[in-house]
This record gives C-alpha cells, sequence and structure tokens, in this order.
C-alpha cells in the first residue's frame, strides 16, 4: 500500500483520520493500524470501495494507493 499517497488524497479532500474512519465504519484506530500496516491489518474489499468512492478514484488511483508495493 502506498500510504502516502492516501494520506495525501484525504488531505486534498478536507479529512483526518477520524473523518475517513467514520465514514468507512471503523474505528479510527483500526484505519490508523491499516494505514500503517500495523500487525499485518490490510483495507478489505469493502473498505477500499467507500474510499473509492468518497474520492472518486478511477481505477488507476486505486491501483496505485491499495495494491502497489511502495518503498520509501
Amino acid at each position: 500500500m502506498n500510504k502516502q499517497k492516501l494520506v495525501g488524497i484525504m488531505y486534498e479532500n478536507g479529512d483526518t483520520q477520524t473523518t475517513l474512519a467514520n465514514a468507512i465504519g471503523i474505528s479510527v484506530q483500526r484505519l490508523n493500524a491499516k494505514i500503517n500496516g500495523t500487525g499485518g491489518a490490510e483495507f478489505n474489499q469493502g473498505e477500499i470501495q467507500r474510499i473509492k468512492d468518497r474520492y472518486k478514484m478511477d481505477a488507476e488511483t486505486v491501483e496505485e494507493v491499495f495494491f502497489t508495493t511502495y518503498v520509501s
């Protein structure tokens, strides 16, 4: 997952972890774990779909954010 890209999209859309967590129906702590990959936490298909819809992401952006290994 490309954490930096997701966080950038969140901020471009005026979201914080709190507002995004509420929008997709998970706790802020769980969202943080998924963004950071803590303990192997990953977004599930439904969460990815809700994020895609919220930010009006095209397929390429979804691929870049959720399915590309990003090395910082």
